[in-house]
C-alpha cells in the first residue's frame, strides 16, 4: 500500500533504504512528531518493510496508521530480548496511540515497607518503585489495602504513622491499644520490631506457611517462658490466618506460584483478566480492557505478557488463556526478569484447566460490564441524539468542555470524551487558561475549544462527531465562534443548561427541553456531569499545587514533604509563622528554623 501520490514522505524513504538485519526497536511518528507506534523486531529491514509493501493486507485501523507515518526512527540492539525489554518500556513511557497499551483506567494502592529504614514503617502508596523498599501489591479493590495495614498494625505491632522514630516522642493511641510497637518513644529495640517487619512482610507477600512456623515458634517461647499475655497474642494471630486461609483457598489448584491469565473478545474489543495464585490462594486480580485491537491473540497475548511483567516479578508458573507468539524469546526474558525457569502453559485439562474457565468466566463478566451494560439504554440515546441534531448516523464521539475556577482564579478546562456511548478516559485532556482575566466563562470556552480544535487540524487527526459545551446560550455562541475563526463552522456544537437542563443548539431561538426520562437527555447530563467532575479535580489539584508553591515550599530547604510535616504539627500556615525559633526547632533543626522565622520577618 502507499499514500496519496504514491510516494512516502522523504524521511521514510531515506529509512526505508538504508533498513539493517539486526534486533531492534522501530518508532513511528506523525507530522507532530508524536509516536503513534512502537514495535520490535528481530530483523528491523523485514519487520518495517512489511508495513510499507504494496501487496501489505491491513486491517482498517493500521491502514491509518501506516498513512500517518512522517518519519520513522530505529533503535538497534544486541538480542531480541533486549528489544523485547525496551519496546516495553517505551510503549509503557509514551503510551502510541496505535499500540496495544495495557490499561488499569486506576492506579491502585500497594503497601510500603521502608525497609531501607532502621525501624520500618507501612503506608499505602499509589505506585512501587524501585527504591530498596519493599511493595506488596497493587491490592484490589483498594480497600483491602487499608484492611490489610490494619491487620498488620493490629497483629504485627508495625508502625503506620509518620513520626520521626528517634525515641523522644510520647507513645500515641495505638501503643496503648497494643497495636504498636512505638519505636518512636523508643519503647523497642532494632531486634523485636525487626521480628514484627519479617512477618508482616511474610503477611502482605501471601506466605503463610513460613509466617505460621514463625508464629507458632514464638508462641511456644513465650509460653515456655511464661509470657502468657505474649502467648495469648500469637495464638490470637494464628487464628486471624486460619480464618483468613479459609475464605481464600481454591480447591485443587495447588500450592505453586502461579499466575492466570485469560480473555474474552468480540468486535475488537477484548477484556483481559490476571489472576495471582500464591499457595493456593488468589492474591491479587487484575483487570484491563482494550478497544479497536486488530492484533492477532496470539501477538496480542505476547503483548499482554511483555508489558505486565516490565514491572511485575513473574512466578514459576503462568498459565495462559491461549498460546502467545515468540514463545522462546518471552520465556527466556521472563527467566531473565526472575533468576529461575518460569513455565509458560495452556492448561488443557485438570484442576489448572477448571480454575482457567474461572478466569475466562470472569473475562467475560468484565466484557460485559465494560461494553455490554446499558447498551440498549445508550443506543437509543444515541439515536434520539442524531434524531435531535438532524444527523444521518448516531454521533460516535461526543467530547465535552467545561470550566472551572474561584472568581477567576486558576482557572481550567476539561474536555471529556464518550466513545459509542461510553467514556473513553484516555483521550480526556485538561486545559490550563492561559489568555483570560477574571471569571469569563465565554472567554475561556473559546480559548479552551480554539487550543483543541486548532490542533486536531494541524495533526490532521478525527475530529468529533458532536461537541458538548457545559452552560447556556452564551457558553454555546462562544464555542461557535471559536470553531468557526479555526474554520470548522459546520462542526454539530450543542450546549446543555445546568438549571432547566435545556438543550441550545446553533441557529436555534429557543433551546429543546425533553423529557427527564429520555434516554438522549440522560445520555448528555451523564457526559456533562463528568466533565465537570473532571474540571473540578483538575482545579483543585492545580490550586493546591498553587498553594503550597505560594506558602512554605517559597523557603529554602522545605519541600512538600517537610511542608506537609509542618502544617499537620501546627495545624495553619499562620501557626508556623507565629511560631518561635525554639518551636520550629523540635521539627527542623535551630538553623532551618531561624531562617523560617527570618522568612516570615522580612
Amino acid at each position: 500500500m502507499s499514500p496519496e501520490g504514491g510516494r512516502w514522505p522523504a524521511a521514510v524513504e531515506d529509512s526505508l533504504a538504508n533498513l539493517p538485519r539486526r534486533p531492534g526497536v522501530y518508532i513511528y511518528r506523525d507530522a507532530a512528531g508524536d509516536p503513534i507506534y512502537i514495535g520490535k523486531a528481530k530483523s528491523l529491514r523485514s519487520r518495517v518493510r512489511s508495513y510499507f509493501q504494496p501487496s501489505a493486507n491491513h486491517g482498517p485501523r493500521i491502514a491509518r496508521m501506516v498513512r500517518e507515518i512522517a518519519n520513522l526512527e530505529l533503535i538497534v540492539v544486541d538480542t531480541e530480548v533486549e528489544a523485547l525489554i525496551l519496546e516495553s518500556n517505551l510503549i509503557k513511557k509514551q503510551r502510541p496511540r496505535y499500540n496495544v497499551v495495557l490499561r488499569d483506567d486506576k492506579h491502585f494502592p500497594y503497601l510500603k515497607l521502608s525497609s531501607r529504614d532502621p525501624y520500618p514503617r507501612v503506608s499505602l502508596v499509589r505506585k512501587a518503585r524501585r527504591d530498596g523498599n519493599v511493595y506488596c501489591g497493587p491490592f484490589l479493590p483498594a480497600s483491602t489495602a487499608r484492611r490489610s495495614m490494619k491487620l498488620v498494625q493490629k497483629h504485627f505491632r508495625v508502625a503506620t504513622c509518620r513520626e520521626i522514630f528517634d525515641g523522644k516522642r510520647r507513645p500515641c493511641l495505638y501503643y496503648h491499644l497494643d497495636q504498636c510497637l512505638a519505636p518512636c518513644a523508643g519503647k523497642t529495640n532494632e531486634d523485636e520490631y525487626g521480628r514484627a517487619v519479617t512477618d508482616a512482610r511474610l503477611f502482605l507477600e501471601g506466605r503463610d506457611t513460613e509466617l505460621r512456623q514463625s508464629v507458632e515458634r514464638r508462641m511456644r517461647e513465650a509460653s515456655g517462658d511464661q509470657r502468657f499475655e505474649e502467648a495469648a497474642r500469637q495464638r490470637d494471630t494464628l487464628k486471624v490466618l486460619d480464618r483468613l486461609a479459609t475464605r481464600q483457598r481454591i480447591s485443587h489448584v495447588g500450592m505453586e506460584e502461579q499466575d492466570y491469565i485469560a480473555h474474552h473478545a468480540d468486535g475488537g474489543q477484548v477484556a483481559i483478566q490476571v489472576f495471582e495464585v500464591r499457595e493456593g490462594k488468589v492474591q491479587t486480580r487484575r483487570e484491563f480492557t482494550l478497544e479497536n485491537v486488530e492484533t492477532p491473540i496470539e501477538e496480542l497475548y505476547a503483548t499482554v505478557l511483555a508489558q505486565y511483567y516490565i514491572d511485575t516479578l513473574p512466578p514459576r508458573e503462568v498459565l495462559l488463556g491461549s498460546q502467545p507468539a515468540d514463545q522462546g524469546l518471552l520465556r527466556n526474558w521472563l527467566m531473565d526478569r526472575r533468576g529461575s525457569a518460569v513455565r509458560l502453559a495452556v492448561p488443557v485439562r485438570g484442576p489448572k484447566h477448571k480454575f482457567m474457565e474461572i478466569v475466562r468466566r470472569n473475562a467475560r463478566l468484565a466484557f460485559d460490564s465494560r461494553f455490554r451494560a446499558h447498551d440498549s439504554h445508550t443506543v437509543t440515546g444515541l439515536n434520539e441524539l442524531a434524531r435531535i441534531f438532524g444527523m444521518t448516523e448516531p454521533p460516535n464521539r461526543i467530547e465535552c468542555f467545561d470550566i472551572s475556577n474561584i472568581q477567576g482564579t486558576d482557572a481550567v478546562a476539561s474536555m471529556v470524551v464518550w466513545y459509542q456511548g461510553r467514556p473513553k478516559k484516555a483521550d480526556y485532556r485538561s486545559f490550563n487558561i492561559r489568555g483570560v482575566t477574571g471569571p469569563d466563562d465565554f472567554a475561556s470556552i473559546a480559548e479552551a475549544v480554539t487550543r483543541r480544535y486548532r490542533r486536531l487540524i494541524e495533526e490532521s487527526r478525527t475530529l468529533p462527531d458532536l461537541v458538548l459545551i457545559d452552560g447556556g446560550a452564551g457558553q454555546l455562541g462562544a464555542a461557535v465562534s471559536a470553531l468557526t475563526a479555526v474554520g470548522l463552522p459546520g462542526l454539530p456544537v450543542a450546549s446543555l443548561a445546568k438549571r432547566e437542563e435545556e438543550i441550545y443548539l446553533h441557529g436555534r431561538q429557543e433551546p429543546i427541553r425533553l423529557d427527564r426520562h429520555q434516554p438522549a437527555l440522560q445520555l448528555l447530563q451523564r457526559i456533562r456531569d463528568e466533565a465537570h467532575r473532571f474540571a473540578v479535580t483538575h482545579h483543585r489539584n492545580r490550586r493546591r499545587r498553587r498553594t503550597l508553591r505560594t506558602g512554605l515550599t517559597d523557603i529554602q530547604g522545605i519541600g512538600p514533604t517537610l511542608s506537609k510535616r509542618l502544617l499537620t504539627a501546627f495545624g495553619s500556615r499562620r501557626a508556623v509563622q507565629e511560631a518561635t525559633v525554639e518551636q520550629l526547632s523540635d521539627h527542623v533543626g535551630p538553623r532551618l528554623a531561624e531562617r523560617i522565622q527570618r522568612h516570615f520577618s522580612s
